[in-house]
């Protein structure tokens, strides 16, 4: 399978992390794919396609997970060939690292299961692209301890992502000084917008969110000077299968990555003239 992860680890070319949250269907899968490449190329910006083939961590054990691995991978699989984008996918289990591997250019490490060890090490031991997200509950610094973890794999193709830090009950703040902690690391930081937007258990049996300051924090992210950005989204966020409270609707996908681009680039410009 060709490399196509390797462009997240260049310094000049920003990137974003974008698509539903759980494969709902092979045709809706498809067409967020779509959708999502076409939103890339106007942007000029490199883009990576996301979607969970099973989601372990739902609020109510009654709400749609995904469609298992196996129809889950053949989906990517498809999405990656017809858009030719970078595919990333949750692993939640040691074994199944290797075969996720066989199809998805990045394999995801969820938020709660970060010092996981043998998750990490497993993802590791694939060679793919390793995207840690950062726990809810750990201190920027505590990353440095799961990176090791996959680099000890002899694999250094770690990204982490920021995604909000529990701030009371039922609510994520962002701290960006951490993405600065991070990134002091030497591996690319990502801030994942919508799920730090998160009102995790709000809505009773699902988890509510405020979509309504998705543009703020991709904005104040780019400024920031973080590597990439992720976005889940839908065509229809009240229809979602899940996350769809804090999901950026698709039609609004394509503008914003133009603004979040910009911003990133001036930044980068900026840091480099006065280095």
């Amino acid at each position: 399978m060709d490399d196509r992860a390797s462009r997240l680890f260049s310094a000049s070319r920003p990137f974003a992390i974008c698509g539903p949250c759980v494969i709902e269907s092979r045709e809706h899968a498809l067409k967020m794919g779509r959708a999502v490449a076409a939103a890339a190329e106007r942007a000029q910006l490199s883009v990576v396609f996301k979607a969970s083939f099973d989601k372990a961590n739902r609020t109510s054990v009654a709400s749609y997970r995904g469609p298992g691995m196996e129809r889950g991978l053949e989906t990517l699989a498809e999405v990656r060939r017809e858009t030719g984008l970078p595919v990333l996918t949750d692993i939640h289990q040691p074994d199944q690292a290797e075969a996720v591997a066989e199809v998805c250019d990045v394999l995801q490490v969820p938020a709660f299961l970060c010092r996981q060890t043998d998750l990490l090490i497993a993802a590791g031991r694939t060679g793919r692209v390793v995207n840690i997200k950062k726990g809810q509950f750990l201190a920027p610094d505590d990353m440095r301890h799961a990176a090791d973890k996959v680099a000890a794999s002899g694999n250094d193709r770690i990204v982490l992502t920021e995604r909000g830090t529990s701030f009371g009950y039922r609510n994520l703040v962002v701290d960006f000084r951490g993405i600065a902690r991070m990134r002091e690391f030497g591996y690319p930081v990502v801030l994942d917008v919508t799920h730090s937007l998160q009102l995790p258990g709000a809505a009773g049996g699902s988890s509510g969110g405020q979509p309504e300051h998705i543009a703020l924090l991709a904005r104040a992210g780019a400024a920031c000077g973080v590597d990439g950005l992720f976005f889940e989204v839908h065509n229809e966020p009240r229809l979602a299968l899940s996350d769809g409270a804090n999901a950026l609707p698709l039609e609004l996908l394509p503008e914003l990555l133009v603004q979040v681009a910009s911003i990133r680039h001036l930044v980068a410009s900026w840091d480099a003239a006065v280095s």
